[in-house]
């Protein structure tokens, strides 16, 4: 930091940093607070998704007991090929959403795999959707809780540490011109006893 210098422009250049100082902090108050809400309304969200994946994994295997079938394999019929994220701006924040998502189905033989294979994509492409969205949800929790992170160091930057300081300057330069000026005005009254 660099070193205060005990005059008026300095004073004047103090208080007008602990006018910003002050005028800021509401807003990085207000920002804290809408991360909050937004944090605890996406933990919300997430947690729902989390339980809908959850029912709908229990959904399959009670629809499909067929799976249980070790011969049958499933793998690499339904991929997700691409997904295609969005952005919203909340508080400043940039928060991931799914805007599309494309799969591949493999080609199958009609007559060579069971009648329930149609039925058995489709709850795959439901399933991998689900997922998605959770690690989506996950992501946009991490980023929020980051943003709350950083705003935080800022209020306790300037509520504890900037705000004092431009304070304890403030006084420290009062102090220096008010004994300046006493200095002078008794320089004054000697020398007018002295004429």
């Amino acid at each position: 930091m660099s070193r205060l210098t005990l005059n008026k422009s300095a004073l004047h250049r103090e208080r007008e940093q602990l006018k910003l100082y002050r005028h800021v902090l509401p807003s990085l108050e207000l920002k804290r607070q809408q991360l909050n809400i937004e944090l605890q309304k996406t933990k919300k969200a997430l947690d729902e998704r989390k339980q809908q994946a959850g029912e709908l994994e229990v959904m399959i295997a009670d629809q499909t007991p067929m799976l249980a079938n070790r011969e049958i394999s499933l793998s690499g019929f339904v991929n997700v090929t691409d997904v295609i994220t969005g952005e919203d701006n909340i508080a400043g924040v940039k928060l991931p959403n799914l805007a599309e998502m494309k799969f591949h189905l493999q080609d199958y033989s009609m007559l060579g795999k069971p009648h329930w294979f149609d039925l058995i994509f489709v709850k795959l492409q439901e399933l991998s959707r689900a997922e998605i969205i959770v690690t989506i949800f996950e992501e946009r929790v991490r980023r929020l809780e980051r943003a709350r992170l950083k705003v935080m160091q800022r209020i306790n930057l300037f509520e504890k540490i900037l705000i004092p300081e431009t304070l304890q300057n403030i006084k420290r330069i009062q102090i220096v011109m008010a004994d300046a000026e006493r200095a002078a005005v008794v320089r004054s009254k000697l020398a007018k006893a002295r004429h």
